[in-house]
C-alpha cells in the first residue's frame, strides 16, 4: 500500500471511529431519557394509594336497649359529663292495638239517594247517630252514646291521618268477626267515595281502599333526658337509671345487641372492587409501558455492544495502518538518506 494510499485510509478509518463514537453517545443519551421515563414511572407505582376492603366492622354497632313494660326502648345517642351523669335520647316503640290501619279494599255502589252501600249494607255517617243502621240500633242508649264517641275520636284520627283537608266526612260500616263475635269497624272516606267512577250499575269500577281498627307500631323519639349508666368491667353499659314523671329514680337492664348496616357495607365493597379495578388497570398500563421502555433499552444496549465491537475493529485497524504508514516514511527516509 502506498503512502498516498495509507493515509486516505486512515483517514477514512479516523471519521468511521468518530462516526461510531458520536452514535454510541447519541445511545447513551436515548438510554438515559428511557432511564428516567422508567424511574418516573416506578415512582408513580410507588406514589399510588392501594384500595384497602371495608371491614365490617366500620359498619356494626352495639345497640343498647331496655323494656319498661309494654314499652320497648332503644338508646340513640349517649353523651357522658365530667359530674357522671348522661345525656341520653332513645326511641320508644309500642303496640297500640287501638290504631287505624288499611283495610281490604271493596267495590261500593252508589244508591240514588247519594247515600253508599257495600254489599246490602248501608254506609253511615260516622259520628252521627242512624237508627236505620242495623248494628247501631241493637244497641242499647249508654251502649249508642258510647259508640258516638268513639267514632268521633276516631274520626280526629281520620282527618289526621289519611285526610288531605282533615275535615273530610267518613262513613262506616261493622261486621261481625265470626272467631270473637265482635264487630269490626270499616271506615270510607266521602270525598273518596264522591270521586270514584261508577258503572252502570251504580257500583264503583275499581276496588276503593278503606281503614279499620288494628294493631300498629308506633314510635316516638325522646330526646336529652339525664340518666346514670353502669358499666362492667369491660366498658359495657348494663344498666340505665332514669327519672319518672314523679321524680322518682327506676333503674331498667340494659340489652346489647350488634347491628350490621349491610346496605352501607354493601355500597362501601362495591366502591372498593371499582377502586380496584381502576388500580389494576392503572397499574398494568404502567407495566406496560416500562416494558416497551425496557425492550427499548435492551435494542439499544445490543446496538451499543455493536458498535463497541465495531470499534474496537476499526482501532485495530488503524493500529495495522498506522505501522504501515510509520514504515512508508521510513522506507522514504532512508532513500533520501
Amino acid at each position: 500500500m502506498g503512502m498516498a494510499a495509507s493515509q486516505a485510509r486512515f483517514l477514512g478509518l479516523t471519521a468511521r471511529k468518530t462516526n461510531v463514537e458520536y452514535e454510541g453517545q447519541q445511545i447513551n443519551q436515548q438510554r438515559t431519557a428511557l432511564s428516567n421515563q422508567s424511574a418516573s414511572y416506578y415512582t408513580n407505582l410507588l406514589g399510588m394509594n392501594v384500595p384497602q376492603p371495608p371491614s365490617v366492622q366500620d359498619y356494626t354497632k352495639t345497640i343498647y336497649s331496655f323494656t319498661d313494660g309494654a314499652l320497648s326502648n332503644q338508646l340513640t345517642s349517649l353523651v357522658a359529663h365530667t359530674d357522671g351523669s348522661y345525656t341520653v335520647s332513645y326511641i320508644r316503640s309500642y303496640m297500640d292495638n287501638e290504631a287505624i290501619v288499611s283495610a281490604v279494599p271493596s267495590r261500593v255502589t252508589r244508591n240514588g239517594d247519594g247515600s253508599y252501600s257495600v254489599g246490602s249494607t248501608k254506609l253511615r255517617e260516622l259520628g252521627v247517630a242512624d237508627e236505620n243502621d242495623e248494628y247501631y240500633a241493637s244497641l242499647s242508649d249508654d251502649n249508642k252514646k258510647a259508640l258516638l264517641a268513639d267514632e268521633l275520636a276516631y274520626k280526629e284520627k281520620l282527618n289526621k291521618d289519611y285526610s288531605q283537608s282533615h275535615a273530610d266526612t267518613w262513613l262506616v260500616r261493622y261486621v261481625k268477626n265470626e272467631s270473637t263475635g265482635a264487630y269490626v269497624p270499616t271506615y270510607y272516606n266521602k270525598s273518596v267515595l264522591d270521586g270514584a267512577t261508577y258503572d252502570e250499575t251504580s257500583t264503583s269500577v275499581s276496588y276503593i281502599g278503606a281503614y279499620t281498627k288494628g294493631a300498629a307500631k308506633v314510635t316516638e323519639e325522646i330526646k336529652g333526658v339525664t340518666a346514670f349508666m353502669e358499666q362492667d368491667s369491660t366498658g359495657r353499659y348494663v344498666n340505665i337509671t332514669l327519672e319518672d314523671g314523679t321524680g322518682n329514680l327506676t333503674t331498667y337492664a340494659l340489652s346489647t345487641s350488634t347491628v350490621t348496616d349491610d346496605e352501607a357495607y354493601k355500597a362501601a365493597m362495591n366502591q372498593y372492587e371499582y377502586d380496584k379495578a381502576l388500580y389494576d388497570k392503572d397499574i398494568q398500563e404502567i407495566n406496560a409501558k416500562i416494558e416497551i421502555i425496557q425492550t427499548e433499552d435492551k435494542d439499544l444496549e445490543i446496538r451499543l455492544k455493536q458498535l463497541d465491537t465495531e470499534q474496537d475493529a476499526i482501532s485495530n485497524e488503524i493500529d495495522a495502518v498506522t505501522k504501515v504508514i510509520e514504515k512508508n516514511v521510513e522506507s522514504s527516509f532512508k532513500t533520501f538518506g
